[in-house]
């Protein structure tokens, strides 16, 4: 099954190089602007959906010639671009998806990006969020396991629920024994790996896990 990238109209200084992922099985939708980088990238345009205010005229057509499918919507509507490009991702019954240009700039779009993770896991879609030095991505209860990755080599666990209960790091510089972390507590940022692998366990509530990097 493929695996679905969905473009946002984010600040393009915050996109990582796209051109690395050309020869991956991957569908590329573009959300408003996010149509614009997929071209701008050689990336083949599956879906460009949006009001497309974000765009010049000339790159609009370019975007029309280039999308296999362009739907337009007006500028005045319940959801947003990212939002409709999602709902397309679903009706195509997507089970992976990647998430590009959706953070950096306003804080209320980057927010409200990254909760749109929350749904999706609900959904039972595996979606992670990658920017040019962060991926975030939700984890449920029980136990996971994560490989180093010398590109974002710092890990951190941020509790999007209230409480997350009996938390395990195994294989970390910072292990952790059934720990509580509670909603808003700084106990789990900047940890690493220590280890090729490494798993981290708990039997209550939603973590967003965050790789992340330092960029001079």
């Amino acid at each position: 099954m493929s695996k679905y990238a969905i473009v946002g109209g984010g600040p393009k200084k915050h996109i990582p190089n796209l051109s690395t992922y050309k020869n991956e099985d991957i569908v590329w939708i573009g959300a408003d602007q996010g149509a614009e980088v997929i071209v701008e990238f050689g990336l083949p345009l599956t879906a460009a959906i949006g009001d497309f205010d974000s765009v010049s005229a000339d790159s609009l057509e370019m975007i029309k010639k280039a999308a296999y499918e362009f739907k337009i919507y007006p500028n005045e509507k319940d959801e947003t671009d990212l939002e409709l490009a999602i709902l397309y991702a679903r009706e195509q019954e997507a089970r992976d998806i990647l998430f590009f240009g959706v953070t950096g700039g306003r804080m209320d779009h980057t927010l409200i990006n990254i909760q749109t993770l929350y749904p999706l896991w609900n959904y039972g879609i595996k979606a992670q969020i990658h920017d040019h030095q962060n991926q975030l991505e939700l984890f449920g209860q029980g136990s996971h396991t994560i490989r180093r990755n010398e590109d974002y080599p710092y890990l951190s666990f941020v509790p999007i629920t209230l409480d997350i209960w009996n938390l395990n790091l195994d294989g970390f510089y910072y292990p952790l024994e059934n720990a509580h972390l509670s909603y808003g507590s700084t106990l789990c940022i900047s940890n690493h790996l220590i280890e090729e692998e490494g798993t981290f366990s708990f039997s209550q509530g939603i973590l967003l896990v965050i790789r992340s990097k330092d960029i001079n």
